[in-house]
Order: C-alpha cells, then structure tokens, then sequence
C-alpha cells in the first residue's frame, strides 16, 4: 500500500512532530510542578537525554508515545501497514535504545518511571499516577500540605475578591480533583 502523501507532504508532517515540549510532556510537568517538585529538563549528561530529571531525589520521569516507543496492549501502539520493512525496524531500535538508557540510569542509582502519553489523557488517572510516583519520596507529605493551602488560598481570595479567580487548571480540573487521590496514599 502506498502513502497518500507524497514524500514532500510526508517529510513535512512528520518534522511537525516534536521530542521535547509535547503535550503529554507539558502536562505532567504541569502536574509535577503543582505537587511542588522542580527539575531539570532534558539533561544532555545522562544517558538518553531524559525528559524530566529529579535530581534531589534520584528520580527519573520519561514521558513516552505510546506511538513511538511501542506501549505493549495500546491501541495507539499499532504498525502502519505501508513501508514495515522501515517501520519495524525503527521501533525495534527505538525499544532497544529506551532499554538500554534505563538500565544504565539505573545503574547510576536512578529511579527511572515511564509515564505513557495514555496515561495523561485523563487529568485525574495521570495525578493518581505521579502521586504514586511521589509517594515513595521523603517530601509527599510536604507536597500534600502545599496543594491545601493553596486550596485554602484560592478560596480565600474568591470570597475576598467576590470575582471569580482566573483559572490556571485545565478544563474540568481544579485542586479539589487532587485531594481525593493524595488522602488515599500512606502518608507516614
């Protein structure tokens, strides 16, 4: 079967397609950066260029396609039919590199997480997922106590303002949408 484009159109759709600053990346960032951790983006000076780098806490957070690094049981995980003799190879090499990054991460005593670009489809699974990722640092409990304060700060400068505050959540989350998730985890 033969590509519908042609090999001009095709080699413009696919440099629209970006490694660093996708959305799936930007929004677990979002998240990291509400539960209060800060980090460092795509450190050159450890193997594989990792997305996000805790370094405080040995942590190492991989934003993946589900697409392009082949999430098994995925639908979006699928082959294009056209072109598999350059296809499979690509994400065969694509795995094996992604393996071959995170175990000398580890070897270096890094915790290494994959969050896949399904998981950060629905705001809340994807806060439940990093809140277990953070629940095995030292600061979780921290992080909890700033997400209800600034609940109680929100509230306060509604009442106080008697406007409604503009929104800095996505659509059809606010911090309320982390709490219930955050209470559920052990916090000792």
């Amino acid at each position: 079967m033969t590509d519908i484009f042609s090999k001009q159109k095709r080699s413009q759709i696919m440099s629209r397609i970006r490694s660093k600053g996708s959305a799936p990346e930007m929004l677990v960032r979002r998240v990291i950066h509400r539960l209060g951790y800060r980090f460092r983006l795509h450190v050159k000076n450890l193997p594989g260029k990792p997305d996000l780098v805790l370094k405080r806490h040995k942590l190492i957070v991989l934003v993946n396609g589900c697409f392009w690094h082949r999430h098994q049981g995925c639908k979006r995980s699928t082959t294009p039919k056209s072109n598999q003799e350059y296809w499979i190879p690509k994400f065969e090499g694509n795995v094996t590199r992604d393996l071959k990054n995170q175990k000398a991460l580890r070897e270096m005593g890094w915790r290494v997480e994959t969050i896949w670009e399904c998981e950060t489809k629905d705001w809340n699974k994807l806060t439940a997922r990093l809140s277990e990722v953070f629940d095995h640092t030292d600061d979780f409990k921290k992080a909890l106590q700033r997400l209800e304060d600034l609940e109680i700060m929100e509230t306060v400068g509604k009442m106080q303002s008697g406007r409604k505050q503009r929104r800095r959540w996505p659509s059809g989350c606010s911090l309320s949408s982390f709490k219930p998730i955050l209470i559920g985890h052990n916090l000792s």
